[in-house]
């Protein structure tokens, strides 16, 4: 697996090793030791699925604590990936990277991030790992389409959740 820095501090891509041959191909998505020969020292306690058609766009959520692997199972999808850290001098950036099933990228999402998807095939399954329990009450909403992150998303009109069109948490 290759291992980089991006432009976010604390930000990781990963490219992981595919094994292919006729019958297709095999990948390894996680393997402890192998992460943490590459710096990548966390113990993961949850893993989450998320299946959205074309066009739909998740997030931007996190929380203060929890780090995230995230990876494209099928599909292909555009993360973005924002700093929210109001001390951090990199506060309100963001980085965009396309996930998808054959590029094998993993995006690594410290805590105080938040992240979003755009589903781009017709269908995305969007999988991440994290290292805290999954609580509604410590996660904050950046809305997709706040002025004061600009962050530039390849659509006009996704289909939004009605968290994702106020900012706030409905069910």
């Amino acid at each position: 697996m290759k291992v980089e820095k991006t432009n976010l501090e604390g930000v990781l891509k990963i490219t992981l090793d595919a094994f292919e041959d006729h019958r297709g191909y095999y990948i390894e998505t996680y393997n402890q030791e192998l992460y943490e020969k590459n710096g990548i020292n966390t113990k993961f306690i949850q893993d989450d699925i998320s299946v959205s058609k074309k066009n739909v766009l998740r997030g931007v959520h996190g929380d203060q604590k929890t780090l995230k692997l995230i990876s494209c199972l099928e599909g292909e999808f555009y993360l973005v990936v924002v700093n929210n850290d109001e001390s951090s001098t990199q506060y309100k950036q963001w980085e965009s990277f396309t996930l998808s099933e054959k590029n094998r990228i993993q995006v690594l999402v410290p805590p105080r991030f938040g992240n979003g998807h755009l589903v781009m095939s017709e269908r995305a399954i969007f999988h991440y790992k994290q290292n805290t329990y999954y609580s509604r009450k410590d996660q904050f909403t950046i809305l997709w389409d706040d002025s004061n992150y600009n962050i530039k998303w390849p659509i006009n009109n996704p289909i939004l959740s009605k968290r994702d069109q106020i900012g706030d948490y409905i069910q």
